[in-house]
């Protein structure tokens, strides 16, 4: 019980400095993406298509220990009431993540700590990724919760690093730190941990001073350029998303992560 002194933090915070718009996830220590968080999200990356005066956007972690471990999965049940169905849920967070993927200004992610789930699945719709050099756990785990990404992760992974790499993150629900995802193409950049974002900040500072028209004509034409191929993938993993909820194993998945253990998949 909260008493009455306290007051709720904002799941979002948008800073600027210059032309440089800083959005944090503000859950530390774990940074979770909680339902009021991706509605936040969602009305200021609306704003940041509109605002001339933003020329690039950083996204980050409250805190030092971690970017984001992804949706509050505790939340689903109330998303399911608030949205109308676990479909409406998983919809809202793809919409949000193409809206971001198809600003007309860059977009920095900045990796470090936990960076699992939709902690990834947002800096794979960003169109750059640092990571911090020590400690950093990128992967998509949803492998061990019966289930596959439902944030377009899956696709955008793919573009991102290759069948084989996707593959073999997914299958396995692997975490790589900076140094792995720099050499198979996940991020752009490894840099010591105390310098991470003040990098991110520089990068983007030296992206906004660009022309603004020329840049949003490179990124309409190197994103648009995967565009349909992407759109389709994200249809299948849709469709694969499914076909897992409601499963014997998903259900297994759910529980084990509650109750912090081992799952145990494919029992009859």
């Amino acid at each position: 019980m909260s008493s009455g002194n306290e007051v709720e933090k904002p799941p979002l915070l948008l800073t600027r400095a210059g032309r440089v718009a800083t959005v944090t996830i503000n859950d530390e220590p774990m940074n979770r993406m909680s339902l009021d968080f991706m509605d936040a999200l969602e009305e200021v990356v609306e704003d940041l298509s509109t605002d001339k005066s933003v020329g690039a956007v950083v996204i980050t972690g409250a805190g030092s220990r971690n970017f984001s471990v992804g949706m509050n999965l505790k939340q689903l049940p109330e998303g399911v009431k608030r949205k109308g169905s676990a479909e409406a849920v998983f919809d809202q967070r793809l919409r949000v993540l193409e809206k971001i993927e198809n600003l007309d200004k860059p977009v920095i992610a900045v990796l470090f700590g936990y960076c699992l789930g939709g902690g990834l699945e947002l800096p794979l719709a960003c169109h750059f990724r640092l990571a911090a050099a020590e400690g950093a756990n990128i992967g998509l785990p949803e492998m061990d919760l019966g289930s596959v990404p439902a944030w377009g992760g899956s696709a955008r992974l793919t573009q991102c690093v290759g069948r084989d790499h996707a593959l073999d993150m997914i299958l396995r629900a692997k975490k790589v730190g900076g140094p792995e995802a720099l050499r198979i193409g996940l991020v752009n950049e490894v840099w010591p941990n105390d310098e991470l974002q003040q990098r991110a900040q520089d990068l983007a500072q030296e992206l906004a001073a660009m022309p603004a028209i020329a840049v949003a004509g490179v990124l309409q034409c190197v994103v648009g350029a995967g565009r349909e191929a992407l759109a389709e993938a994200i249809a299948a993993e849709r469709k694969a998303v499914l076909a897992t909820m409601g499963t014997k194993d998903q259900q297994e998945g759910m529980r084990a992560f509650l109750e912090k253990r081992k799952p145990v998949f494919n029992v009859a």
